[in-house]
Order: structure tokens, then C-alpha cells, then sequence
């Protein structure tokens, strides 16, 4: 049997995931990465880091419905390396892993949008808007 969650229980998850994100004393981060995602968030990342956000402080508003949407978007920082996004990785501010996900162009419908997947260096990135989504059941 397949594992069902109700409203309240996916609303607490998601919650408490971007919980983690806040925890310690800084902001989190989001790195963006090239290339495919690891086959889980306890895996080394892989691919080339292109940039990496600082978020506020706490991060995500409260969810609703399984769904934590990030606060203070769009968020802008600058390309380390020349690449297109593949995936990205959430860090707390003690650069803890806590999840890895999508990256699509905005409207894409990633669980982050950035204005571009194509990075250059130097230049600016946007980050447009970001979900913590608990599945449905």
C-alpha cells in the first residue's frame, strides 16, 4: 500500500523541512548546480557549482496545503561558473545538506525558478521563486 498523507501531516512535513533550514544562528542557501542530481541528499553533490543564494532569515513562509513558498523573491547574487542549472541543493547556515530539487526557467514549474538557466560568470542570477511541496496522497 502506498503511504497517503492528510493536509495537516504534508503541511507539518513541508514545515518542518524548511525548519531545518533556518536552524542555527544564519541564513541558509541554495547552491545551483550543472548537470544531473545525485540519486539522493545524502549523496557528495556533483556537477559544477554555477551559483549559490543566501536566503532570508527565516527562509520560507509557513506552508499551506503541503506547500512552504520561499519569502523574499526574487533573490539575485552573481555566477561563479558558466553552465546551465541542472538541480540545486539546500543548505542550513552550518552548510548542512537538507534537500536537493529541481531547477527550471521561471514558469518551468522546477522547485526553483531561476529568470535563466544559462549562468555566466560575473553575472547576475535571479532566483524568481521556490516551493517545499509534500506529496499529495
Amino acid at each position: 500500500m502506498a503511504t497517503r498523507l492528510s493536509t495537516a501531516a504534508r503541511t507539518a512535513a513541508a514545515d518542518a523541512v524548511v525548519d531545518l533550514l533556518d536552524a542555527g544562528s544564519g541564513a541558509a542557501t541554495i547552491e545551483i548546480r550543472s548537470g544531473s542530481q545525485p540519486a539522493t541528499a545524502n549523496t557528495t553533490a556533483t556537477g559544477t557549482l554555477l551559483a549559490t543564494f543566501t536566503l532570508a532569515d527565516p527562509a520560507f513562509g509557513a506552508a499551506s496545503s503541503g506547500v512552504a513558498t520561499m519569502a523574499s523573491t526574487p533573490r539575485t547574487t552573481t555566477g561563479v561558473a558558466a553552465g546551465d542549472a541542472g538541480w540545486f541543493r539546500a543548505k542550513d547556515s552550518s552548510g548542512a545538506t537538507v534537500y536537493d530539487g529541481s531547477v527550471t526557467a521561471t514558469g518551468g514549474g522546477g522547485q526553483i525558478e531561476l529568470a535563466t538557466v544559462t549562468i555566466s560568470v560575473g553575472l547576475t542570477v535571479e532566483l524568481t521563486s521556490a516551493t517545499v511541496t509534500m506529496p499529495a496522497g
